[in-house]
């Protein structure tokens, strides 16, 4: 994340350090309703994980620590208590050393309550407070159906001098061998995949279950058709019948069938850009692990080509010294003194590593490539079919609400789908900025779910990714680069008071020279004096800006399409 005092037209957008829950319509106050809006495709995956897990069908109470609710996880679970029904009783906790010792008595013999009624317990941390915990976890008693523990984790995890959001598992992973036995450990990645882990989870009556989702990107999108599905617990449902009625296996292989190079890591975004790199290059497989604990010895070998000769296993440690568990888990497994294997070899990614091949995805597709033994281009992530568009504002602009009229607008629409992202940067601007990442695809593209933040990078080496840009607050030119993001050719729309005169007169030369370098068709708005001139009323005048945009968003981007009938 860049400093406060690095200001100027090379200003980078930079991930902000907090995260909050997308307003959806009625969302706080009608939990019993969420089935409904969940179909819309307006409500995050991430949403419908609280709604699972706090269902007093699932858990008897809900303990949400202080990490998990400043990532955006876990206020919607304390509203819907407030407003009654079906919601579990809430505690709040703060995270300290032997953070997990409150849960281990509520659980235990004797005196507690919760163990004498049998309960489900959740409880909702990020990684580093799960790292406090786990020595505390080894004091659980086992899981039985009507007793057992369930750890919802976000994975988010402010890193660096700036505390840029990272997804790294970083501060968990080296805490993994303190882990006990009898519990289950899921890693999940897309949306879907978040919401149909989360139900198993209470599924799994044998086992106490921590399930780590991507919090950072992909279950924070909207525009994901998806329900929360009906829980119903399942005593003597194992693990692997689990995720085979869910869809899913304990390790996933893509790439080719006759790999020499494989590599293995976990599930999560860097997984996800993974597999589409391996879909593109050929002589590379890629092995996603799914559930961390147990660990299936057997189920590694057989998804693993019998023509793998070097496996790189990427461990995701808090330094370059951390021996990483993953490394160990697959060289005990594929150790064999009586038959030659693989090179089994580690790849240390410490968390500014993780950061970097998040906010530069190519970076990452040459770091895998470059994994081959022969030399290769750097493959390309790009989807076909897809359209990208970027808004820029501010959080107190009174446009800020507009992408998300763009992405209903296009919810609504038969042949299309519409997927959103919002990201905040607290610290390049006083205020704070805010982009918008919107991806529009045909409805029924086959197309492997790549997450917005790998398809919409946002970084300052940005060679034009999207195919429309919006900067909706004009003084965000002169303190970031912004036309760097848009394609050559594509529109770009600024909403403001300036001429165009006076426009040109504020950006800076290299700006000018890069809007003319990429051809980009530069349109100025001035909605606040069209909406005057519509309305007298300021408070009508504010949603007519937004319509005014909307509408010149729609006749810029759709051009000969947008006819007055279209819209």
């Amino acid at each position: 994340m860049v400093s406060p005092a690095h200001s100027g037209a090379s200003t980078p957008f930079s991930t902000t350090t907090t995260l909050s829950a997308p307003p959806t319509p009625k969302l706080k106050a009608a939990a019993n309703d969420l089935q409904r809006i969940a179909e819309s495709g307006a409500i995050t995956a991430s949403t419908l994980v609280e709604y699972i897990a706090s269902r007093s069908s699932s858990s008897s109470s809900v303990f949400v620590y202080d990490l998990a609710e400043q990532a955006g996880f876990g206020t919607l679970t304390k509203s819907w208590a407030e407003a009654g029904g079906e919601t579990s009783t809430v505690v709040n906790l703060q995270t300290r050393a032997g953070a997990g010792l409150s849960l281990v008595g509520r659980l235990s013999q004797g005196s507690s309550k919760d163990a004498a009624k049998s309960a489900v317990l959740t409880a909702y941390t990020t990684p580093s407070g799960l790292a406090a915990m786990v020595q505390s976890l080894s004091f659980l008693p086992p899981a039985t159906p009507t007793t057992r523990l369930v750890i919802q984790v976000p994975t988010i995890t402010p890193v660096g001098e700036h505390f840029a959001l990272s997804p790294t598992l970083a501060p968990f992973t080296p805490t993994l061998t303190l882990l006990p036995e009898g519990f289950t450990v899921l890693v999940s990645a897309t949306p879907q995949e978040t919401v149909d882990l989360a139900a198993l989870a209470y599924k799994l009556t044998n086992t106490h279950v921590i399930h780590l989702f991507d919090h950072h990107g992909s279950t924070r999108e909207t525009g994901h058709v998806t329900t929360p599905p009906i829980v119903v617990p399942e005593p003597g449902l194992t693990l692997e019948d689990g995720l085979k009625a869910a869809g899913y296996t304990t390790f996933e292989y893509a790439g080719s069938q006759d790999a020499e190079t494989v590599v293995v890591l976990l599930n999560g975004p860097l997984a996800l850009a993974a597999k589409a790199v391996a879909s593109r290059v050929s002589g590379l497989g890629v092995v996603v692990v799914r559930a961390l604990r147990p660990w299936n010895e057997g189920a590694l070998r057989s998804v693993l080509p019998a023509s793998a000769k070097r496996i790189h296993v990427l461990d995701e440690v808090p330094t370059e010294i951390t021996q990483g568990a993953l490394y160990l888990d697959i060289f005990s497994s594929l150790l064999n003194p009586l038959k030659p294997g693989p090179i089994v070899k580690p790849l240390r990614i410490v968390p500014a590593r993780t950061q970097e091949f998040v906010s530069n995805p190519t970076a990452f597709a040459s770091f895998i490539a470059g994994l081959l033994p022969s030399p290769l281009s750097v493959p390309s992530l790009d989807v076909p079919n897809l359209k990208k568009l970027l808004f820029f504002s501010t959080p107190d602009s009174s446009l800020s609400s507009l992408p998300r009229l763009v992405e209903a607008t296009f919810l609504a629409h038969k042949s299309l789908t519409s997927r959103l992202l919002t990201d905040h940067d607290v610290f390049s601007k006083p205020g704070g900025v805010t982009v918008d990442r919107i991806a529009l695809s045909p409805k029924g593209d086959i197309a492997p779910y790549v997450p917005l933040s790998s398809i919409l990078p946002i970084s300052s080496q940005s060679s034009g990714v999207a195919n429309f840009v919006a900067i909706l607050d004009p003084s965000l030119l002169t303190s970031h680069e912004l036309l760097s993001h848009a394609t050559p050719g594509s529109p770009v729309l600024i909403v403001t008071d300036w001429t165009p005169d006076e426009l040109a007169t504020t950006l800076q030369k290299e700006t000018i020279a890069l809007a003319q370098e990429r051809n980009l068709r530069l349109c100025t708005l001035d909605a606040k004096k069209l909406a005057a001139e519509l309305a007298e009323n300021k408070h009508i005048q504010k949603s007519l800006e937004n319509a005014v945009v909307l509408v010149a968003f729609l006749r810029l981007y759709l051009g000969a399409a947008a006819t007055d009938d279209a819209l």
